[in-house]
């Protein structure tokens, strides 16, 4: 069974998403962060493939790509070092990138290396719906590899319903209309969003993301769906820790899920 669907089917609520860009701080960071991470209790790691012109990234995420470009990161390098990581732990890796790197890389090339390094799902934000169920749908599910697709504010009762048939992962709650790295609070016109996805009646398992940065906005985010994606928060606490990216990942994810204060 593929790992992201055993971990939904186990795990109901409170899934804890965290993502990061691979090859930062430093170009050999991606295998100590992923075993961290896994260590201290994140259920599932987004790995951020880096890329020079992305769609959404806000500043943060934007400038740990350019690090790791610089760095010399690239897919053949990350591969090798989810592979690797793959050897230590069974947590889910979810990959998230540009289409346009996976057409770069060739389509069946890049799911045949992804999958076989041990990655269970896919997240790509610009890939069309029209070419995913004529080219890479099928390749994908060949692969045992799970695609997610994002909703947003302004995405339309109907449109969601299409996104939630193609979508064989999760579900990526946009939680607002924004970059990464807004707001840390979750406003009123954000649930009553959340409510109006609920009321959809959707199968599909939702993590939120965007605006989710700390132990009281995930835990908010978990009322709503299974759980929350962090990224830029995370991020920047890897600034300045390059001699101690395991130490600064558990006491990241430690301090998100410290017990709540009655």
């Amino acid at each position: 069974m593929n790992r992201l669907a055993r971990l939904f089917a186990e795990k109901k609520k409170d899934v804890l998403n965290i993502y990061f860009t691979a090859g930062y701080p430093t170009l050999d960071s991606t295998v100590p962060i992923i075993r961290s991470l896994a260590e201290a209790g994140a259920d599932l790691i987004e790995i951020g493939m880096p890329y020079s012109d992305p769609m959404a990234d806000g500043e943060t995420i934007q400038h740990s790509s350019s690090v790791a470009l610089s760095n010399g990161m690239n897919l053949n390098l990350l591969v090798q070092q989810i592979a690797e990581a793959r050897r230590h732990t069974e947590v889910p890796l979810v990959l998230m990138g540009y289409f346009n790197q996976v057409l770069q890389y060739g389509m069946e090339r890049f799911v045949g290396a992804v999958a076989g390094a041990g990655i269970d799902g896919l997240i790509l934000p610009d890939l069309p719906a029209y070419e995913y169920e004529r080219d890479f749908r099928r390749l994908a599910e060949e692969a045992d590899l799970q695609v997610s697709f994002l909703i947003t504010p302004q995405t339309t009762d109907n449109r969601i319903r299409e996104i939630a048939r193609s979508s064989t992962g999760f579900l990526y709650v946009v939680s607002s209309s924004s970059i990464t790295g807004g707001s840390s609070e979750i406003s009123d016109k954000q649930r009553a969003y959340f409510d109006r996805i609920e009321k959809l009646g959707l199968d599909n398992p939702k993590l939120i993301g965007f605006g989710i940065s700390d132990a009281a906005t995930f835990r908010t985010a978990c009322e709503y769906f299974n759980g929350a994606i962090i990224g830029s928060a995370f991020i920047r606490s890897l600034a300045g820790q390059e001699s101690r990216v395991a130490e600064a990942s558990r006491e990241f994810v430690e301090r998100i899920l410290q017990p709540q204060e009655q």
